[in-house]
């Protein structure tokens, strides 16, 4: 499943250009939408995919010009990109602000079990 969203923005490194800037900006987009595509809905959860998906970046910083003997981190921080994996975490925690505070035609109770706070010890109860 992954190989297919991993493979299609490899096809993008055929640019002509060789200004960090303008591939950079090329790949956020281009590539990103492609790779982060309802990522809340089929985010992985498996090392291996994650790492899949998260080598297309790794790829991408390794042909810009002045970076291939980087660390990956150091790459990103150069370059001001997060990591995708650390992108579809920004996602996720998005869409839980989203459900929590109505701001989508799902409720909260699908997703969430209610807590509440008895006492001032902060111990909690789950209303299951």
């Amino acid at each position: 499943m992954y190989e297919r969203v991993t493979s299609v923005p490899m096809r993008f490194f055929g640019v002509s250009t060789r200004d960090n800037a303008v591939l950079v900006r090329a790949f956020i987009t281009y590539v990103h939408p492609l790779v982060e595509y309802n990522s809340v809905v089929w985010s992985p959860h498996m090392k291996r995919d994650i790492v899949a998906i998260e080598k297309v970046q790794k790829r991408f910083t390794m042909i810009l010009v002045g970076l291939k003997g980087l660390p990956y981190a150091e790459r990103l921080k150069s370059l001001s990109l997060t990591s995708l994996e650390l992108r579809r975490l920004h996602n996720d925690l998005l869409w839980c602000y989203k459900i929590v505070f109505g701001l989508v035609d799902i409720t909260c109770d699908d997703f969430f079990p209610v807590m509440y706070l008895v006492g001032n010890e902060g111990s909690c109860i789950q209303d299951v």
